[in-house]
């Protein structure tokens, strides 16, 4: 682990505001000798470079631009994570709805549906009830 370091210091800081400290210590945790290069990595430049200027583009849209970015990959379990980390960043359900929905013509239906099922399944663990959004009479 490089935690001397001022970016990988910085980076497990917001990383750990973002995601929060049980998904970071689950993540940490389960590095191996063969994984922990990958973590340090992701500390290091992801959280500790790519996400530290909130001057231009604050964190909540950092996380929005995330998840566009995962559904387009098809990442499910980083979708997951990302979606709790938009949530604690003050992203509403109904943006990140927006989000997945905006995805649509872009991805595929396929990608948006598995989106939504990784959305449902985050907003069902964390109690956010969905059910009442928007929904036509």
């Amino acid at each position: 682990m490089n935690d001397s370091n001022a970016n990988y210091q910085a980076g497990l800081k917001v990383r750990t505001e973002v995601m929060g400290e049980a998904h970071v210590k689950r993540s940490l945790d389960a590095a191996t000798g063969f994984t922990q290069p990958l973590q340090d990595w992701i500390i290091e430049h992801a959280w500790g470079s790519t996400w530290q200027d909130e001057s231009v583009l604050p964190r909540k849209y950092r996380s929005l631009i995330t998840i566009a970015f995962l559904i387009a990959q098809k990442s499910p379990n980083e979708l997951k994570g990302h979606i709790r980390g938009a949530i604690n960043n003050g992203a509403s359900v109904a943006e990140i709805r927006e989000v997945l929905m905006h995805s649509l013509p872009y991805c595929g239906a396929p990608a948006t549906q598995e989106a939504f099922r990784a959305a449902i399944e985050v907003f069902n663990e964390m109690g956010i009830d969905i059910d009442n959004l928007n929904k036509k009479p």
